[in-house]
């Protein structure tokens, strides 16, 4: 059977291009359906600063006169000032269990890449290492939290059979904040920090500074790991718009040593748990659901998107405990407000001392997400 490549142009392909997830995971009831209309922003230049300055190609996979499958391939100009010029991505993909969906949808991507001088491709980025980060290769057991990706089990074997193999795994761990700690981890916790750290709430009076503040500590912190884009100017106002949305005061902190900020976590509610059913739609009465879920009876799971600490205070004696801190002092705010669980993510396969911390306090990690490479030459 024949497979034709459409070049997404326009609304109407673009709206085709969002709907094929609602089609491939039809029968998964552990996927959360994304609104829509946020995803609709997303690829929208207007809405998104990555879709802006980045290189983008969205691709459908038609198939006896019907969409099959998608993919979308990246050429990030932030890439080659980050010291990876010849690095490009593809993300986006979702297809019915079909090997020569799959090929086509592979080869356009790369082709896209090549003619923009990419010599390897990563991913799948969707769109940016910023956004949802990896394939699901483990955890297909439990729903994702917000931002965070859920596959098909069988999408690692086509990529793998069209010669894709392991770059970078990435770790989703959960904590149960009811479950009883061992009295050595007890003991930890109730430590407090050093005579010089000081843990703070974020000042909403001061929101912009606050998160210009979040993004210089998130950017120093995690300059030369793996993968690592610094955030800009644009994307940084961007995300304080996003975060306002659904942010508290009370799971966002920063810690102070020596009177300057050095570190920073945040906990978001997990909005999946409020929008399971809604099936992507606010209207007609999806939106009041959607806010009772949310504001009045609350969810009960939660995610730690952002967190970081500067490299000059995770050298000293007094930064190197802080993520414990951090996570201590919001985890004991996030459980009096309700909240039963919290997703930790992504981590790092090779970030040792994190999943040291976290494998401490009684994390698990139970979702594991792939970043695949390919050379393209």
């Amino acid at each position: 059977m024949s497979i034709t490549i459409i070049p997404v142009t326009g609304k109407k392909l673009l709206r085709r291009f969002i709907e094929v997830p609602y089609t491939v995971h039809q029968g998964d009831p552990l996927w959360i359906p994304p609104l829509r209309m946020e995803r609709a922003q997303t690829f929208s230049p207007k809405h998104n600063e990555f879709m802006r300055c980045a290189d983008v190609g969205l691709f459908i996979a038609q198939q006896n006169g019907r969409d099959v499958g998608r993919i979308s391939a990246q050429a990030d100009p932030m890439l080659k000032t980050a010291g990876m010029p010849d690095i490009g991505h593809f993300g986006c993909i979702s297809a019915i269990d079909d090997r020569a969906v799959f090929s086509a949808l592979l080869q356009t991507a790369e082709q896209f890449l090549r003619e923009r001088g990419k010599t390897r491709a990563l991913g799948p980025f969707s769109l940016s290492i910023k956004e949802e980060t990896g394939l699901l290769i483990d955890g297909f057991d439990t729903p994702p939290m917000l931002m965070m990706g859920h596959d098909r089990p069988y999408v690692a074997a086509h990529l793998e059979r069209h010669g894709y193999t392991k770059e970078k795994d990435v770790h989703a761990y959960i904590a149960d904040l009811h479950t009883p700690q061992s009295r050595a981890t007890a003991a930890m916790l109730r430590r407090p920090p050093a005579r010089n750290v000081v843990l703070r709430s974020a000042n909403l009076a001061d929101y912009d500074n606050e998160v210009r503040l979040l993004v210089d500590i998130f950017n120093d912190a995690w300059s030369g790991n793996w993968g690592f884009v610094p955030m800009t100017e644009a994307e940084t106002a961007a995300l304080g718009k996003h975060l306002r949305l659904i942010l508290d005061k009370r799971l966002w902190m920063f810690a102070e040593l020596d009177g300057k900020a050095v570190g920073f976590i945040i906990v978001l509610p997990n909005i999946n748990e409020a929008m399971h059913d809604l099936r992507g739609h606010l209207l007609p009465f999806g939106w009041a659901k959607f806010l009772w879920r949310l504001k009045v009876r609350g969810v009960r799971t939660a995610r730690v998107p952002l967190m970081g600490v500067r490299r000059s205070a995770a050298g000293t004696m007094a930064g190197a405990a802080l993520p414990l801190h951090l996570i201590s002092a919001v985890w004991k705010t996030a459980m009096e407000m309700g909240f039963r669980q919290v997703e930790l993510s992504w981590i790092l396969e090779d970030n040792l001392p994190m999943r040291h911390v976290l494998h401490r306090l009684g994390a698990k990690a139970y979702k594991t997400y792939r970043v695949y490479g390919k050379s393209l030459s």
